[in-house]
């Protein structure tokens, strides 16, 4: 099990908690099998979407987790409608919940799973 760290695609910059802009778009990419996300923290961002891709092989799954505090157990978030942030195929999901910290957990697949995750977030209009 390894600990992917999040790319910054938009805006460029190193700290998202500095981020100026409205829109951002972070991406996690190599995530194999029993894989997780660098936990992204960034609670400012109330609009998230989701977007899955990849090659899922055989039973690939992806959930979207999240938790409030630095410590305890990371929660499937859901979408809109109440469903669990589950993936099995490549999708673009919205997320219901606003936690404290957001990550991807690869939780089955094969040698061939290997997917990214990308989430657009968007901080309130002033």
């Amino acid at each position: 099990m390894a600990v992917r760290a999040y790319t910054i695609l938009h805006p460029t910059a190193t700290d998202p908690k500095k981020f100026r802009d409205d829109i951002h778009v972070i991406e996690w990419t190599g995530l194999l099998n029993t894989d997780t996300g660098t936990p992204l923290e960034m609670g400012g961002s109330a609009d998230r979407s989701i977007q899955v891709s990849g090659t899922f092989g055989v039973g690939g799954n992806c959930k979207i987790t999240g938790r409030n505090g630095k410590t305890g157990n990371f929660v499937v978030l859901t979408d809109p409608q109440g469903n669990a942030l589950d993936f099995t195929a490549e999708k673009i999901e919205a997320v219901s919940e606003l936690t404290q910290e957001i990550r991807p957990e690869i939780t089955a697949g094969d040698g061939a799973t290997t997917l990214t995750v990308r989430m657009l977030l968007r901080r309130p209009f002033k």
